[in-house]
């Protein structure tokens, strides 16, 4: 594992705008980052392939723990949300089952999970397209672990029938930065290249009709089947929450329900309870243990609310609305530091497979202006 300095392309802006990375700058600096790139041998990415299958396994048993066990409120879950987490979890309702693992990797050391972005992952597009289109244009004598464009289309076209209508509607907040507009609108036309058509709403103008008892869009059209990158834990809690037990029978929620059980930072701890010890997995508890750890939010995200001890000390503390909910302490991983960059891998799965790989790198703690940097990998 190599991390290679490289001139990036004179008109890597217009290159990337092209093929629709409009957030390609972040706070004056590239948030794609083509002036490296990561080398890895292909036994690597075996390792790598291996452990996101591994990891989703452990994953399966985790979630089938927390509803035989009842650990629902370790989870803050709502108790009127379990029956529907449940159904969810044995119905085995239509899904793109896709998600993002957040692994340390060195190259030496097997990759290390750091967190499960199962319900509202991004960093889909820059993973998908944009690299692909890098190493292409760059490199093309190289490979890259990468079938997510493909692997996308296929499961939504394996969807495509279980939606009423082969319609769906595509939802998330408004964002200033465009992150979530980007992922959505690249979603979409994965979807839309399945043969699906669908309508974009965003969480805001979704509005409920008392007397259909239906979630509707502005044109007052019944929401059948709804594609949401906006977190359950949001959605619940919602003026409109209730509303959802009322509906749920009406309506196609994609992704479940149940994706609540893995987009918990709880699931840490609980995976190093069922599975000590396992070399995919880093030490996670729910109160401090050791003097090196990271302390988490178990809802939080991009990086907030995160604070580092190193040998006792508290080296980081960023900012952030999170931690009402309570916190998991996980055992420090020392990232690589490549002259300050450090690496934090991003291993996806689409329809509960690996499907490829995206790479953001920061500080200590990546935040959601970490560096998108792509990769590569030697042929066999």
């Amino acid at each position: 594992m190599k991390r290679i300095s490289i001139e990036p392309r004179a008109d890597w802006r217009r290159e990337v705008e092209k093929i629709g990375l409009v957030w390609h700058t972040a706070q004056g600096k590239p948030y794609w980052n083509e002036a490296a790139y990561y080398r890895f041998s292909a036994d690597q990415i075996d390792e790598i392939e291996a452990a996101t299958s591994a990891l989703q396994r452990l994953c399966l048993d985790a979630g089938q723990a927390i509803i035989d066990r009842d650990l629902f409120s370790t989870f803050g879950i709502p108790e009127w949300v379990a029956p529907f987490i449940k159904r969810a979890w044995n119905e085995e309702p239509p899904a793109l089952y896709h998600g993002r693992f957040d692994l340390g990797y060195d190259g030496v050391q097997p990759p290390k999970l750091f967190e499960y972005n199962c319900d509202t992952p991004t960093s889909l597009f820059e993973a998908a397209v944009v690299q692909w289109d890098w190493i292409e244009a760059v490199l093309p004598g190289l490979d890259q672990f990468n079938s997510l464009h493909e692997r996308l289309v296929a499961k939504w076209r394996d969807l495509l029938a279980e939606l009423p209508g082969r319609h769906l509607h595509f939802t998330h907040v408004e964002d200033d930065s465009g992150e979530d507009t980007l992922t959505v609108t690249y979603l979409r036309d994965t979807a839309r290249l399945a043969g699906v058509d669908s309508t974009p709403i965003v969480v805001k103008d979704i509005a409920w009709d008392s007397r259909l008892r239906r979630f509707v869009d502005m044109e007052e059209r019944p929401i059948d089947a709804l594609f949401h990158l906006y977190p359950w834990e949001w959605l619940i809690h919602e003026g409109f929450g209730p509303h959802i037990a009322e509906s749920y029978d009406q309506m196609l929620w994609i992704e479940p329900v149940w994706k609540m059980l893995w987009s918990n930072k709880s699931l840490l701890a609980l995976l190093w309870e069922m599975f000590p010890n396992h070399p995919n997995l880093l030490p996670a508890y729910f109160e401090p243990r050791g003097e090196s750890y990271i302390r988490k939010p178990k809802l939080g995200r991009e990086g907030a609310n995160i604070t580092i001890v190193r040998d006792g000390r508290s080296l980081v503390e960023t900012q952030g609305d999170y931690g009402d909910e309570g916190y998991v302490y996980q055992q420090l991983f020392e990232l690589p530091n490549f002259d300050g960059n450090r690496p934090v891998l991003g291993s996806w799965i689409v329809d509960g497979e690996p499907a490829g790989m995206g790479i953001r790198e920061g500080g200590l703690v990546t935040g959601n202006t970490a560096r998108f940097v792509p990769h590569v990998f030697d042929k066999r």
